[in-house]
């Protein structure tokens, strides 16, 4: 009886070398790479003056930590708000309006004042905002 040897098997090829390639790669680009989105001109952020007083007149418009408004101390529905603040800014277009926001109040709610108030007529909108070093309410 003849006995056949079996077919010698090869190795399989070692992948660790194209691991080491991949990796090498991967830090290559990570660090030729930007990982922000940079705008294509330059963008200077604003800056806050805190401390600095408020400039007095104009009208206040404060948003209440769900979204109901009050103009200049008294509450309004948000149906009314456009009407009256379009009567006040028709008087005089260079009024201030301040947009008063609770701290707890979600942009929603103040963002979309900011566009309604400037379609308006507003030159001057003002967030109000309390520096981070005053104790919380």
């Amino acid at each position: 009886m003849k006995l056949s040897r079996p077919v010698p098997r090869q190795p399989p090829e070692t992948i660790v070398a194209l691991i080491d390639v991949v990796f090498f790669l991967l830090v290559f680009f990570m660090l030729i790479g930007r990982m922000d989105a940079t705008a294509p001109f330059d963008v200077s952020p604003p800056v806050a003056a805190t401390g600095a007083d408020m400039p007095s007149g104009g009208i206040t418009l404060s948003v209440g930590e769900t979204g109901e408004f009050a103009l200049d101390g008294n509450r309004i529905a948000d149906g009314d708000l456009d009407q009256i603040l379009s009567d006040r800014l028709a008087k005089d277009a260079t009024t201030l309006v301040r947009i008063n926001a609770h701290r707890h109040t979600e942009l929603r709610h103040v963002l979309p004042m900011v566009g309604r108030i400037e379609a308006l007529g507003a030159r001057d909108v003002v967030l109000v905002v309390t520096p981070e070093t005053a104790p919380p309410n």
